[in-house]
């Protein structure tokens, strides 16, 4: 598996697609890499010489868009801000709801996670187990 920026790329797949697993990097962006890396876009991942590896890599790390580790960074420290000011967002994103105010009522299950409790489940009380007749004493 060809590795750039220390993920694994996919080697099956074609190379124009393969590069859209680099997180910040889709479709557009990695037809516009390997047009100026000169790298055919049709050509397979597990196919790519370790040369064109080198330049589709040295082509990220001088490139004025950020990828993989600098743009996670980016984006966390961005909700981090918005936390630390205490803005509406940024309290969405502390307790875990939604933030680009979609209903809550009946969705978002995803950011709310599993239901709590619901409708408790009432049991019946077993009715009195019978008792066995008291044996009678003996001699009367």
């Amino acid at each position: 598996m060809p590795r750039i920026l220390g993920v694994d790329i996919p080697k099956e797949k074609r190379t124009e697609i393969s590069l859209a697993y680099l997180y910040g990097v889709g479709r557009a962006l990695s037809n516009k890499i390997l047009k100026e890396t000169a790298i055919d876009p049709a050509k397979r991942a597990k196919d790519l010489t370790d040369e064109e590896i080198s330049r589709i890599t040295a082509f990220l790390q001088k490139a004025t868009f950020k990828v993989e580790g600098d743009l996670r960074r980016e984006i966390s420290q961005n909700i981090k801000r918005l936390m630390d000011i205490g803005s509406y967002r940024g309290m969405r994103h502390k307790k875990g709801l939604p933030v680009r105010g979609q209903r809550t009522r009946t969705n978002s299950r995803t950011r709310k996670g599993p239901r709590k409790g619901g409708m408790a489940v009432i049991k019946k009380e077993a009715a009195p187990a019978k008792k066995a007749p008291a044996a009678k004493p003996a001699g009367k």
